[in-house]
């Protein structure tokens, strides 16, 4: 277990009725992802792996593990000035998933993508844009909520969607080909992440409004979420329809979903 999340497990669940509140949306928004997004259950249940649009998935991980690197160094200089405690404890936490991009990375070799050739990808016009959001909450709204609310998101929906993700296409593509995405796996579950990122989102409430604005954070993270495999979609269109039969690459689902 990280120096990180050590405390976390050992205390009782913060703001438990609101993080059940919270839980329950996410899900809710991951099923929403699975039947309004074209192609969202590619590589939950496709049998043939679009290659390009997977090797696309992994280099969009990576490429935003490392810009999150820039704005958890923001949200350790915030707590410096704020909570030093949580500085320390949040500079652990950075600590620890400072190389997780490796992991990852040593999953695109397998299916010929070099580290050079990852790291020298323009991002997708949807990461970027999510990017800028942690900006815009850090200058306007003065505190990293955004960028915590997201790390949040992404904790859960990683184990709400990966494990399947994972054994799917180690069914597909072969043994040992997403290893490096279980490993990732396995040490989010060891950790606990989540329940330690929860608990330092927690610090930030003080009222049912700090509570709307962590909603509206998650929610907005969704949208941009299903921007990013929409736009992936749109490059390298899997064939996949959503459950309403709608489908086709050019179909404007990314601008629904971004301002819904």
């Amino acid at each position: 277990m990280s120096r990180a999340t050590e405390s976390s497990a050992a205390r009782k669940p913060v703001e438990p009725e609101f993080r059940a509140e919270v839980d329950d949306l996410i899900r809710s928004f991951v099923q929403r992802f699975y039947e309004e997004v074209p192609g969202a259950k590619h590589l939950l249940q496709g049998k043939e792996i679009n290659l390009p649009y997977y090797r696309r998935h992994l280099v969009e991980i990576i490429l935003r593990l490392r810009m999150k690197r820039w704005i958890d160094a923001l949200t350790i200089h915030y707590f410096t000035k704020h909570d030093p405690r949580l500085a320390k404890k949040w500079a652990a936490y950075t600590e620890d998933e400072m190389l997780h991009d490796g992991m990852f990375a040593k999953d695109l070799e397998k299916v010929g993508v070099s580290r050079d050739e990852i790291y020298s990808t323009e991002p997708l016009f949807s990461t970027k844009l999510l990017q800028g959001y942690f900006y815009y909450g850090l200058e306007h709204e003065g505190r990293p909520l955004a960028s915590l609310a997201s790390s949040y998101f992404i904790e859960s929906v990683s184990l709400l969607t990966q494990p399947d993700w994972v054994r799917n296409v180690e069914s597909t593509l072969g043994d040992g080909m997403a290893r490096g995405q279980q490993a990732h796996i396995d040490h989010d579950l060891e950790d606990d992440h989540d329940d330690f990122v929860w608990d330092v989102l927690m610090t930030f409430v003080h009222s049912d409004e700090d509570k709307r604005r962590i909603t509206d954070h998650v929610t907005n993270v969704f949208r941009l979420f299903c921007a990013c495999y929409t736009e992936m979609h749109e490059l390298y269109a899997t064939g996949e329809q959503r459950a309403d039969g709608s489908a086709g690459p050019r179909d404007g689902v990314m601008g629904q979903l971004v301002t819904r």
